[in-house]
């Protein structure tokens, strides 16, 4: 076979270091523009980004020759940099270790990116503590709780 052919969608969820819920109005959609801007200049596309005060949800495709964690590892770094510039009085604004991805068949972009879309109607409900369980549970990952919010 010549070419390669991939479809690599991913759902991705990181939170604020100790899920501090900094990320406000304020800095919301500007925060998301710049997270996409990154994903974007790595050969990624975005479908969808939200979330609320104190985790990011993202939706994204992304190439085949970039690592994941590299990805996340980016936006990450990239967007507290960015944050603390832009930002200045957001000086201790930081991400929590660690995050959640998920792969994502082309048939249920629409849910998630509703599911995306919905975040502030949705944590009403559920807190991300147990929304963040339930995707560990539903996708079998193996997991020992005392550590999962350090």
């Amino acid at each position: 076979m010549p070419h390669s052919y991939v479809n690599l969608i991913y759902h991705i969820i990181f939170s604020t270091k100790d899920r501090e819920p900094i990320i406000t109005n304020a800095y919301q959609e500007r925060l998301y523009e710049y997270i996409g801007g990154i994903i974007r200049a790595q050969g990624g596309i975005v479908l969808a980004i939200n979330g609320i005060a104190d985790h990011v949800h993202v939706l994204a495709k992304l190439r085949q020759d970039k690592a994941l964690s590299e990805v996340i590892r980016d936006c990450k770094a990239n967007a507290s940099g960015w944050m603390h510039k832009v930002f200045p009085e957001q000086k201790d604004f930081a991400w929590q270790n660690g995050y959640g991805a998920f792969t994502v068949s082309a048939s249920q972009i629409a849910e998630v990116r509703n599911y995306i879309a919905n975040q502030e109607k949705h944590h009403q409900k559920r807190s991300f503590r147990d929304e963040f369980l339930a995707f560990l549970q539903a996708n079998e990952i193996e997991f020992d709780e005392k550590y999962l919010w350090k």
